[in-house]
This record gives C-alpha cells, sequence and structure tokens, in this order.
C-alpha cells in the first residue's frame, strides 16, 4: 500500500527490514542499544557486531530518544536506533511515538531521502501493532515539514497479520 503526505512517498509493505536498500533504516532497541533479539538482532546478525559495538558505545540513553551508527554489511547507509523501551523491555504509546519524532529528527540532521521503520514496540514491546501503525505514522507525517529532502518512508512489516493490523491503524491517520 502507499499513501502520500506533501511530497513524501508513504510504503507500507511485507519484508526483512535488512534488505532494505535505502540511506536509513530504523532499529527497535532498548535504551542501553544491546541488539539481542527481535529486529535488533536481525540488523546484527546480518550487518555485523560493529553496529551493536557503535549503538553501545552511545548508550545508556533516554527512553524515546535516537542515535546513528554505520550500517555495517547492509545496504542502508545508517542504522537509527531507536530507544523504545528500557531494560524492562516494556514500551508505551508515549515511547513510541517519542521514539519516532527522534528518528525523523535524526532523518533531518543526516538530510537522507528515504528511511525504513519496523513497527516499533510491538515484537520483544508487546505493543499492540494497529495502534503503533496510528502513532508512528502520524508522528512522521507530523516530522515531514522538517524533512525536505526526505521523499520515502516506508514501514516494513515481518509478516501478512503485522502488516495488516499496522496499515489499518494508519489508515485513521489523515
Amino acid at each position: 500500500m502507499k499513501r502520500r503526505f506533501g511530497h513524501t512517498e508513504f510504503e507500507f509493505v511485507v519484508g526483512d527490514i535488512t534488505e532494505e536498500d535505502v540511506d536509513a533504516i530504523v532499529n527497535a532497541a532498548n535504551n542501553h542499544f544491546w541488539m539481542g533479539a527481535g529486529v535488533a538482532g536481525a540488523i546484527k546478525r546480518r550487518g555485523g557486531e560493529e553496529i551493536e559495538r557503535e549503538a553501545v558505545s552511545q548508550g545508556p540513553a533516554c527512553i524515546g530518544s535516537a542515535r546513528v551508527t554505520s550500517a555495517g554489511r547492509l545496504k542502508a547507509r545508517y542504522v537509527i536506533h531507536a530507544a523504545v523501551m528500557g531494560q524492562d523491555l516494556v514500551t508505551s504509546e508515549d515511547f513510541i511515538l517519542k521514539a519516532t519524532r527522534s528518528c525523523m529528527e535524526k532523518a533531518r540532521e543526516l538530510e537522507i531521502a528515504s528511511i525504513s521503520f519496523p513497527a516499533l514496540g510491538t515484537g520483544v514491546g508487546g505493543f499492540p501493532v494497529e495502534r503503533a501503525g496510528e502513532i508512528m505514522v502520524s508522528a512522521c507525517r507530523d516530522a515531514l515539514a522538517d524533512c525536505p529532502r526526505l521523499q520515502l518512508v516506508r514501514f516494513v512489516l515481518f509478516n501478512e497479520q503485522t502488516y495488516e493490523e499496522f496499515v489499518r491503524g494508519a489508515g485513521r491517520v489523515k
């Protein structure tokens, strides 16, 4: 599915975020940036342990903040690590909102044209996918005025059920 907000295309796909050929991919991280399971584990396995070493050296951080590292062996140029939960692995609407906004701020600072997000907080964090879709798409849309170079925001969902739930939530964003 595709939607357009201003100058930016929003795409929703089922896929593997580690395969994304974009300027930056987003990692759903804890605030110490250890990369063990879920999206973080997949990025570390595919991109290399140097991504985790770089990320950990920038922690700990406030929940809701984001840090940037290189992307190792991934196709992307950068990994933006969104601290969407603490060491307790618990997230919330507020953490997802703040982390998404922080990622968009990093996109502006990096002057990138494309970014891919997973459904933040919905794996290890256990947050409802549909609500995450609504929060994340709304936060990205609201940040576009500050991201004039950003042409593509892609949401990469790991299976069909997650895709359907995320798109249902995203559909409520006008």
